[in-house]
């Protein structure tokens, strides 16, 4: 055996490297090479090209508030999502190195015996009797030869996989990161709405307790009171709201934070100081192959689609499978290790698909369609992020028009109000003039909030749309998050 075996086995080994598999080409990305720009986009945004990108940026450093930094922590340790994604990782690994292992022969060591009596009307020599056999043995069973690549393609096809899980958990720790944020965000916008109308009910009260005395003494009409009276219960109805509205949302937040939130977390920011960064870099278009994980994922499952084409063209041509063993073998247990009782076997097997009715093509088919829908789903993934970059884009230069119209919006109101409730207090003017007044003021305050939050939240939805929230730290202060090993 060993004369003859392992001169073939190594003549295999080196056949072995044969593969059908197309060769893996990158499609061409279906957008434009450069931003949309324009009066919509705040002039020309192709010069944001030489400025970085915003992957590069730790979400330590994008998000200043120290609470949120807290929250996010947290989120990372204990979303059950993000456990869910970072435990597919281990299973595909898993299923990867199943896959791998088929390359090499299944080494195994085995040892039989059996004992068996024979009546003598089935015995050779016509007498009853006792016989018996044992062996040892280290052996394989059933090893594939790879000589047309069918087993390394599926190795391949599962390594991608395996890479594809790794851009999955990135893309759900993206998402997590821009979610607490949002959350977060909006309860402190909620925070500073309920500040707003809390002043609003206060001032409204006092507007109504005025008209009730001036409704006492005759001067005022029970219109003007009913309408001081309806200010004051829709304030009060609005706080209620909010105050149901808050609670929701921070059961929301407990939710991405995976647990009840502490008490001892830091203190946080204003909500017109979180400090967010402004103005992220948004790189290139092409840029979003590399940093976007859910491009990277896509492109994996095409590579994958691609290795299994390879496996199904293999099934058209022969495959060989080995079975050996080398040992010993005695009919005395006694006798089993002592000289002369060598045994070995080798059983080459071939199989050559003569007619399957159309199975192996049909297989062809089916890989082939396989890789076709793959590579619509990147180009569709590519598109996708496109679009999501170049709507925050026109959203931020949007929204900063419409701040500084609301700021002077509400500045205006509050002139207003300040004279409408000047000349009431002085007999000038009725109280429906004053209630009209308080009225525009709420609502444009109420605006403004609504506004700065649009903004805060349209930075956040650009930072993870540029592919941000992976790392911790920014490339030049710190390390990176720890990612999934590399199998090869």
């Amino acid at each position: 055996m060993t004369k003859y075996t392992l001169p073939a086995l190594l003549a295999a080994t080196l056949l072995a490297g044969c593969s059908l598999a197309p060769t893996y080409q990158r499609p061409a990305a279906p957008v434009a090479g450069q931003w949309p720009s324009g009066p919509a986009y705040g002039g020309d945004t192709a010069t944001q090209a030489t400025k970085g990108n915003a992957a590069d940026i730790g979400w330590r450093e994008f998000f200043a508030d120290a609470r949120l930094q807290k929250l996010i922590e947290l989120a990372l340790a204990n979303n059950r999502d993000l456990r869910v994604a970072m435990l597919n990782v281990e299973k595909t690994r898993a299923q990867y190195q199943i896959q791998r292992a088929d390359l090499f022969p299944a080494i195994d060591a085995t040892g039989s015996g059996t004992r068996q009596r024979l009546p003598a009307d089935l015995s050779s020599s016509g007498r009853a009797g006792v016989s018996g056999k044992y062996s040892a043995s280290v052996g394989f069973t059933a090893y594939e030869l790879d000589l047309f690549g069918r087993v390394q393609s599926l190795k391949n096809e599962a390594l991608e996989q395996y890479f594809a899980s790794g851009e999955a958990q990135k893309s759900a720790q993206i998402s997590l990161v821009s979610e607490v944020a949002s959350q977060y965000l909006t309860l402190r916008a909620l925070d500073e709405q309920q500040k707003v109308v809390t002043d609003t009910l206060t001032a409204q009260q006092s507007s109504y307790d005025l008209t009730k005395k001036r409704f006492d003494v005759g001067t005022v009409t029970a219109l003007d009171l009913s309408t001081a009276d309806s200010q004051v219960q829709t304030a009060k109805s609005n706080l209620a709201s909010l105050m149901q509205q808050r609670a929701q949302a921070e059961n929301a937040l407990v939710l991405l934070v995976g647990q009840p939130l502490p008490a001892d977390l830091p203190q946080g920011n204003a909500f017109d100081a979180q400090g967010l960064l402004a103005d992220l870099p948004a790189g290139l278009p092409s840029d979003l192959l590399e940093r976007r994980p859910d491009i990277a994922q896509a492109e994996h499952q095409l590579k994958a689609a691609n290795a299994d084409i390879g496996a199904a063209r293999a099934a058209f041509f022969p495959s060989i499978s080995l079975t050996g063993s080398y040992g010993t073998a005695s009919s005395e247990l006694s006798n089993l290790f002592k000289g002369g009782q060598l045994a070995w076997s080798f059983i080459p097997q071939i199989n050559l698909p003569i007619f399957d009715w159309g199975k192996n093509a049909a297989g062809l088919d089916v890989s082939t369609t396989g890789k076709k829908i793959a590579v619509a789903q990147y180009e569709k993934s590519v598109q996708s992020a496109f679009r999501e970059v170049s709507d925050a884009l026109t959203a931020r230069a949007m929204l900063e028009q419409q701040i500084a119209a609301q700021e002077a919006l509400v500045k205006s109101e509050t002139q207003r109000y300040q004279l409408a409730e000047l000349r009431y207090r002085n007999g000038v003017d009725s109280a429906l003039t004053l209630l009209d007044a308080q009225r525009s003021l709420y609502s444009a305050q109420q605006g403004l909030i609504q506004a700065r939050l649009a903004r805060l939240t349209n930075q956040v939805t650009l930072y993870k749309a540029l592919g941000g929230g992976w790392l911790e730290h920014s490339a030049a202060t710190g390390e990176a998050l720890p990612k999934a090993d590399a199998a090869s």
